[in-house]
């Protein structure tokens, strides 16, 4: 019984940890606790300056594989991260949770751009 005990609170310590350790999944818990609905990409549809860079990354990436374009996105995509993560935590720090969930949503975008670009990478 002590040990099903120990490996539940183990399970749950290594979610918590992961969830706080993302950027992304430790703003979407903070706004989950302040009662906010969970951002969703269609949070920021009204920026479409932001749109389009994404519709642009988008193009890049479905082009044949290119190792310069594929180095250059990562590195884009990275700043992006590293930049909205400063923002997010700013509004967060002012207690504009409705700036926070654009932010992240924002976020999530780049997010799933990561991904495909992981995928982009993968060997055939």
């Amino acid at each position: 019984k002590e040990q099903y005990y120990s490996e539940q609170h183990s399970s749950l310590i290594n979610k918590a940890y992961q969830t706080l350790l993302n950027p992304l999944s430790r703003g979407l818990y903070l706004l989950e606790l302040n009662g906010v609905k969970p951002a969703q990409e269609t949070d920021c549809d009204g920026d479409s300056v932001f749109l389009t860079e994404i519709m642009e990354i988008n193009e890049k990436l479905a082009e044949p594989k290119n190792a310069d374009i594929l180095e250059e996105i990562e590195t884009l995509i990275k700043v992006k991260q590293e930049e909205l993560t400063k923002e997010v935590t700013a509004a967060f720090e002012r207690d504009d949770l409705q700036e926070a969930k654009k932010l992240l949503a924002k976020m999530k975008y780049f997010a799933n751009l990561e991904d495909k670009l992981k995928n982009k990478k993968i060997p055939s």
